[in-house]
């Protein structure tokens, strides 16, 4: 089993080494909308995530290996363990606001690559979807106060569970189904 969840400056640097014009966040929603829409966290994932074939493969032990493993772990996880790659709270409201919705581009562009113009959705997942679409297109406004952390905060719970119900009706439900069958 590989290592934990590498943190936000790992990634970032990852990122950077592999010319990547995104940041870790939103690297990190392109791996988990590849997952939820039924992709695999294999060695071309990034390449897949960022529809780039001339990316390379990650590397065995590398951080970005380290994050695919990971986040198919907590994604698989039946404790419901998912956590989204964002700034901690020590970093300003609106970097943490602005980073919430790059992971949402990212997630949005990679499920719509790895489950087609018609996946399998739920209601709730197609509603959860188009949240996530909102939210993609969205961008932090300046400034903030305590209503916005916990606007923020309630926003970031929401997110994490449609991305697990989205990977629940697109990844879980055709892989119990092909079971049972």
């Amino acid at each position: 089993m590989s290592e934990s969840m590498p943190s936000l400056q790992e990634v970032e640097a990852a990122g950077r080494e592999h010319g990547l014009a995104c940041g870790a966040s939103e690297l990190h929603g392109g791996l988990c909308g590849w997952l939820a829409g039924g992709g695999e966290a294999g060695p071309d994932w990034l390449a897949r995530v960022m529809a780039n074939d001339a990316l390379s493969r990650v590397a065995g032990s590398g951080v970005l290996q380290r994050l695919g493993e990971a986040t198919a772990r907590q994604m698989e996880s039946q404790d419901f363990g998912f956590d989204l790659l964002l700034p901690g709270p020590d970093a300003p409201l609106e970097a943490r606001i602005g980073a919430l919705f790059e992971w949402c581009r990212g997630f949005v562009g990679a499920f719509g690559l790895a489950a087609g113009s018609a996946p399998p959705l739920s209601d709730e997942g197609g509603e959860a979807l188009a949240d996530l679409v909102r939210l993609a297109a969205a961008t932090p406004q300046d400034g903030g106060d305590q209503e916005d952390e916990e606007a923020l905060a309630e926003i970031e719970e929401y997110v994490r569970v449609a991305a697990l119900l989205l990977h629940g009706d697109c990844a879980l439900g055709p892989r119990h189904r092909g079971r049972l069958n």
